[in-house]
């Protein structure tokens, strides 16, 4: 057999839509990274995978549900977690994941974000956060540092960022973490454990964009990137999400940091609502159409 021939299995190849790839994104982006991190996850979890969904958004990251091969919504921009919000109220027993962008979810998202941490709706959400809107042109996003340059903000951005961590803390997720596209095998493992807990999980991974934030901020290639994530990074499980803030040049707190037990949004509702709902929503039975046998 000769060497073109000879081919490899990898064992995330069953979770992508092979007829898609290769992927849009640039080179030396992350998002992939993220992805492949993501999908080992997925593989060492004792779930059934035709009952996962994944819900995206617009932008670079919102196409991560069109590449993995998964029941999949790819959605209006910053509507992905009202899409898997009423998914999840309607097929309780799937496995919803929201997989997006900083500029989709907290941005133009940023409402839904909030209230679904405040509700505690039993969805994981994966936030890449390359700190500006990418697909659409290198705009500023609410957590494009302070005084970043970017198509919108030629002079310096003047509006304090987002610290998303803090954010959804605050807000009541019961799982937040943040890591890099540098830390893949910590990645996998909080992703991991993200899968298996109930209730609103918040993982952001920080992502080089090389295409416009880091040309744009004269931060070098991906690969600079990548050696100043190592550089830089704190692995501090449990920090306060208050002493999480990213400045330019300053340390980037990573790790796990909240990880406590909320009743989720469904439970409480039926509790609430009295034992003749304790079925909630009903389960619709399934039927052929009037008239229809098997084969039409």
């Amino acid at each position: 057999m000769s060497a073109t021939e000879l081919h490899v299995h990898n064992p995330v190849e069953d979770l992508l839509r092979q007829d898609r790839i290769p992927t849009i994104w640039c080179p030396g982006c992350g998002i992939g990274t993220s992805v492949n991190s993501f999908a080992h996850a997925l593989l060492k979890q004792d779930i059934d995978l035709g009952k996962t969904a994944i819900v995206s958004g617009i932008g670079c990251s919102g196409r991560v549900s069109g590449y993995m091969n998964l029941d999949s919504f790819h959605t209006t921009h910053g509507r992905a977690i009202p899409f898997a919000t009423g998914l999840k109220l309607a097929r309780p027993e799937l496995n919803v994941i929201v997989y997006s962008g900083d500029g989709d979810l907290a941005s133009i998202g940023g409402n839904h974000l909030i209230h679904a941490a405040r509700r505690n709706i039993d969805i994981l959400v994966v936030c890449i956060n390359n700190m500006i809107y990418a697909m659409t042109g290198g705009q500023a996003a609410a957590t494009t540092p302070g005084s970043a340059l970017s198509t919108t903000t030629p002079y310096g951005a003047f509006e304090p960022e987002l610290n998303l961590v803090q954010l959804v803390d605050a807000a009541g997720a019961c799982f937040v973490a943040r890591w890099t596209a540098y830390h893949v095998v910590q990645l996998e493992r909080t992703l991991e454990k993200a899968l298996r807990k109930k209730g609103f999980r918040f993982v952001e991974v920080l992502s080089p964009c090389p295409t416009y934030f880091q040309r744009k901020n004269n931060l070098g290639d991906a690969l600079q990137a990548m050696l100043d994530y190592k550089k830089r990074s704190r692995i501090q499980h449990g920090c306060p999400t208050w002493e999480t803030a990213l400045t330019p040049g300053g340390p980037i707190i990573v790790g796990e940091f909240v990880d406590r037990e909320r009743e989720d949004y469904l439970t409480r509702m039926r509790k609430q609502l009295g034992p003749h709902y304790s079925e909630f929503p009903p389960q619709l039975e399934e039927s052929e159409p009037e008239g229809c046998s098997k084969e039409c």
